[in-house]
């Protein structure tokens, strides 16, 4: 008997052109069948999942299309047509099931519509590229187990053309097809030649026995302040034998222990009888839960989450099918906020602020791999994000997607594939009506629903961007996605403290329920409500403007972006030479400057660092830029402080003007050159770091238009017994201007100015001067935030760093390598060693809280009055306490100088040893966040990003 579950299909894949195949689907799997060893033209390695692109690319058929200009030597399938990129897949797979057994060959996705062919037998592949394939082969498996499958896939049925001009989906015709819309072009991206054609997701085999589980949706409802919850759960079961099927049908819910230890919380078994062929939805018995570990965003809490599983016997067989999800007991309710028009979320009963950022989709060529997930989502939650955006114009995201989102707590605003540009809004008009095939589309909207509905991450779904659905599709949506009255209540009134009315439909029984739906991304709570074209704006801006009244009017913007300019070894990563040159400065009459990139960043959609008549030149602020080096190293000093101002000038109106931002955009699916916190390669911008910082649970910060000081708490806890240590330092090490505030009790859920700020009135001040800024705990002196500032006074600039950058100041490093298999782990204690510390400076230590989340800084345990030795040592037991398993060795190294003042904006890296090395080889490991690190063998460095005071130290 085959083991009952599924199997992924993901290796051993060939692919071919169609044209240069003369065989027919049913000779490919029976007579002559293509053979991997020797392969031979024109059959090529495939990557699966992937899209044609991602095969030719694979096989070195095409240069790379995210590299410089490769793109345009690529021919476009407007001109190449259909049958160009028309490929057929072929692979085998072992499967012999007994005579009771049946085995179902699951597509859950391809682009656009395909033929299945199996031992010589044809099945269909219908069109859609957001719905799941399901084919039951049992009888067309071959008797000795050995199988051929190939499959034909076919492009979307309206690539489209792509104008000289380029544009906002090119010429719209991909709209016509339920299909992702970036594909042709738009402001951030150039076109996708195949329009990511290929079989782009998961394909399995799954072998069941007589009765199989189908779409099992969990819900789970709360009362007495989420004190007593009931977990309800239903499920459909289809009986594919001949005979009636009796059956137990068990629901098990368990949480880990420490360990691999797990806890049975609940267990539940039902008798069920299905007809022969029949099809059965039932529901389980609620399950009650007092005071679960509830699930939380990130920066709330804990993202709690218990196994459910659900399994199915049938007399005479044993266990037939079963299915588990990872699910986290969250309540989540939203309404349109009376004091600010916005739409204000709550988690478990607490409002969250959001913050977050808009994603298209992980890689432009559907290369979409779990790892690949995992980081850019660990990498939003180092953010200290709490929301992701997924655009209408990109994918229904992967349940890979939702799962890391699921454990790093980032709430998902899923939308359907409606947007302004390509559905009835763009330039040229485009249609409003939509796809052409509007079953089609509600199809797949209610297939992905199936999908998705079971991750705590994913907040509610959207009609679309800067649009709605065409009126009979909205109205379908609405009324398929309507809530169960439990969860209208929830988003209208007043929690109940009662249990669900027996009278009423159990919640799981919808096809979703729990989850409000909004017909599109400027409607009801976003932008201004009413659907004009108010989000945004998407350029540089002076970073006070960002704190002022009149910047944005409404209270939740779904939409704003800035620049995105990477580091330097991306670019010659990316781009040939020519790539290299940085932007021609042109000075406007009025004084304005203007960039003119050369030809391969214009390509890759640069957004300037200026904009005439509204920001001087951002990057000029610094200096004269002299090379590719030096423009990224001071654009990347702009994008601190563009990123960090851009959110804290957001959270200083939290709850009084805004309940939310979403930045456009945290990343690029390809090497572009704008809106982005990491690049492609996944190395991390100066503006990652500035949203870290300003995105803290608490957090202090400067408002750059009043410049008062003011605490960010977006915690559910009031901080009492709390001070502001502020200091100011100039470029030669010394510290002008010191206070300690009062002692301040700080509420929840509040941003509060506390003082201003008064050294640029000072009769003298800096031209360019540092502040710092620390919040603590006056009990024990443990910060909890931390802030560093460049400032100068108003109408100055930053060229007075430019000689500061010839400053040698000596740094001692001291790091600890810890070995875990094949990985390395690296924690670093950088001292400032150029000066000892002016007395009056309490916090010297940088003693953070630890918030046992593996943050950048942890708590020091030196308090006052432990010697210069007992700090080293207790710096070197911290190390050691934070890692289990084999020291490498305790090293140091020390950078030596004359110089006294502030170690700025150190940039530290990691790269492979390599005695071969070519010259301007690009040798970064990719990726390394920022919290806790791993990564292979043959490394030098750690990547951070820090500011160090004279006489300070951080870890």
């Amino acid at each position: 008997m085959v083991e009952i579950g599924k199997t992924v299909l993901d290796k051993g894949w060939l692919a071919a052109r169609s044209t240069e195949i003369d065989l027919t689907g049913i000779q490919l799997t029976t007579t002559h069948p293509p053979s991997a060893t020797p392969l031979s033209l024109p059959w090529m390695d495939a990557h699966v999942p992937g899209t044609v692109l991602a095969t030719l690319l694979k096989n070195k058929l095409i240069p790379d299309p995210f590299y410089g200009l490769e793109n345009e030597s690529i021919i476009d399938i407007a001109d190449s047509g259909r049958e160009y990129y028309t490929f057929w897949f072929f692979t085998s797979f072992q499967c012999k099931p007994m005579s009771n057994q049946h085995v179902d060959l699951n597509f859950r996705a391809i682009n656009y519509s395909g033929e299945v062919y199996l031992n010589g037998h044809r099945r269909v592949l219908p069109k859609g590229m957001f719905r799941r394939h399901s084919l039951d082969v049992t009888d067309i498996l071959h008797p000795d187990g050995q199988n051929l499958l190939a499959v034909i896939v076919y492009p979307p049925d309206h690539p489209g053309k792509i104008p000289p001009e380029g544009g906002q989906g090119g010429d719209h015709e991909i709209g016509k097809d339920v299909a992702t819309q970036y594909v042709e072009g738009w402001d951030w991206m150039a076109p996708i030649r195949d329009r990511n054609t290929g079989i782009w997701d998961e394909v399995s085999v799954s072998v069941t026995g007589p009765v199989k589980i189908v779409d099992p949706h969990l819900v789970a409802s709360f009362f007495d302040g989420c004190r007593r919850v009931y977990l309800h759960a239903t499920t459909e079961l289809v009986n594919k034998s001949s005979s009636v099927a009796e059956c137990d049908l068990n629901i098990q819910v368990t949480t880990e222990l420490e360990g691999s230890i797990c806890l049975v919380e609940h267990l539940q078994k039902e008798h069920v009888s299905i007809l022969p062929g029949g099809h059965v939805q039932y529901t389980f018995p609620e399950a009650f839960f007092y005071k679960p570990n509830l699930w939380w965003p990130n920066g709330m809490g804990k993202q709690s989450l218990y196994n459910v599983e659900i399994s199915v016997e049938v007399k005479g067989f044993g266990e037939s099918d079963s299915w588990s999800q990872p699910f986290g007991f969250r309540k989540i309710e939203s309404h349109i906020d009376t004091a600010t028009g916005g739409r204000l979320f709550k988690v478990n009963d607490e409002p969250i602020f959001i913050r977050g950022g808009n994603w298209i989709l992980s890689d432009g060529l559907l290369r979409l791999s779990d790892k690949r997930y995992q980081t850019d989502i660990k990498f939003h939650a180092d953010m200290n994000f709490n929301m992701i955006r997924c655009w209408g114009g990109g994918l229904a995201e992967r349940p890979e997607f939702y799962h890391y989102c699921d454990i790093y707590g980032l709430l998902v605003w899923q939308e359907f594939w409606i947007t302004g540009d390509v559905d009835g809004r763009g330039d040229p008009i485009s249609n409003p009506d939509g796809p052409l095939d509007h079953d089609l589309f509600m199809f797949c909207a209610r297939d992905t629903v199936k999908l998705l509905r079971n991750h705590p991450s994913l907040a509610l779904w959207v009609g679309g961007n800067e649009q709605v659905p065409p009126d009979d599709i909205n109205t379908a949506l609405k009324n398929d996605l309507k809530l169960h009255p439990y969860f209208q209540k929830l988003n209208g009134s007043e929690n109940s403290t009662k249990e669900l009315s027996p009278v009423l439909k159990d919640p799981s029984q919808y096809l979703d329920g729990t989850r409000i739906y909004v017909q599109g991304s400027m409607w009801d709570g976003f932008a201004n409500g009413k659907g004009d074209f108010t989000d945004g704006p998407y350029e540089i801006q002076n970073p006070e403007n960002f704190f002022k009244d009149d910047f944005y009017m409404y209270g939740f913007n779904p939409e704003v972006g800035s620049v995105g300019m990477p580091v330097a070894a991306t670019i010659r990563a990316t781009m040939p030479p020519e790539g290299w040159q940085i932007p021609l400065f042109t000075k406007q009459s009025d004084g304005y400057v203007k960039e003119v990139p050369n030809p391969i960043w214009d390509y890759h959609k640069y957004i300037p660092y200026s904009k005439p008549n509204l920001v001087h030149d951002q990057v000029l602020q610094y200096g004269s830029t002299k090379d590719l080096d030096d423009f990224c190293l001071k654009a990347q000093l702009v994008n601190y402080i563009q990123y960090r101002a851009l959110l804290e000038g957001w959270t200083s109106r939290m709850w009084i003007k805004y309940t939310g931002v979403l930045i456009w955009k945290t990343q690029n699916p390809w090497t572009g050159l704008r809106g982005q916190f990491y690049d492609h390669l996944h190395d991390q911008t100066a503006g990652f770091y500035g949203c870290r910082s300003a995105a803290e649970p608490i957090h202090v910060q400067l408002n750059l238009a009043t410049y008062f000081i003011e605490v960010v708490n977006t915690t559910a806890t009031r901080l009492s017994n709390v001070a502001i240590e502020v200091s100011v330092w100039d470029l030669d090490g010394a510290c002008p201007y010191y206070k300690v505030t009062e002692v301040l009790s700080v509420p929840s859920k509040s941003t509060v100015p506390i003082i201003e700020m008064k050294y640029p009135k000072s009769k003298k001040p800096k031209p360019v001067y540092f502040l710092l800024l620390k919040f603590y705990n006056v009990s024990d002196e443990s910060i909890l935030s931390r802030n560093f500032y460049w400032l100068h006074p108003p109408g100055g600039d930053y060229k007075s760093l430019e000689p500061y950058r010839k400053k040698t100041v000596p740094l001692k490093i001291t790091s600890l390598t810890m070995i875990r298999g094949s990985s390395y782990e690296m924690r670093m204690h950088v001292q400032n060693t150029s000066k000892k510390q002016d007395s009056k400076n309490l916090l010297y230590k940088n003693n953070f809280v630890d918030s046992n989340d593996d943050n950048d800084y942890d708590s020091s345990s030196s308090g006052p009055g432990h010697s210069h030795e007992e700090q080293q040592l207790n710096i070197v037991q911290r190390i050691y306490r934070k890692f289990s398993g084999e020291p490498n060795g305790l090293r140091t190294v020390e950078i030596n100088g004359s110089a006294t003042g502030v170690a700025f904006f150190l940039h530290f890296s990691v790269h492979a040893s390599k005695k071969d090395q070519k010259e301007g080889e690009d040798t970064r490991i990719l990726p390394v966040p920022p919290q806790k690190l791993l990564f292979k063998v043959g490394i030098t460095m750690v990547l951070t990003l820090s500011i160090i005071n004279p006489g300070q130290d951080l870890i």
